[in-house]
């Protein structure tokens, strides 16, 4: 019951919290989104190069197979 009493608490000053800081949440928004979309695009360009990496990788390996067998 403490646990219930405590979140609807959290949950109306985070409410009462949002409505007076407002104008900061969206300020702190504008900053951060830029720099995780930079981040998120370097860490898909290099997952992305990594899986290029390893179907190259593949394709090398099948064609020496292809080799030895003949």
């Amino acid at each position: 019951m403490r646990t219930l009493i405590g979140g609807a608490i959290a949950a109306v000053l985070g409410v009462i919290g949002l409505a007076v800081w407002f104008p900061q949440l969206m300020q702190l928004i504008a900053g951060i989104l830029p720099s995780m979309l930079i981040v998120g695009g370097a860490l898909a360009m290099y997952l992305g190069f990594d899986e290029l990496k390893d179907s190259w990788n593949k394709d090398m390996s099948a064609g020496d197979e292809a080799k030895s067998e003949e």
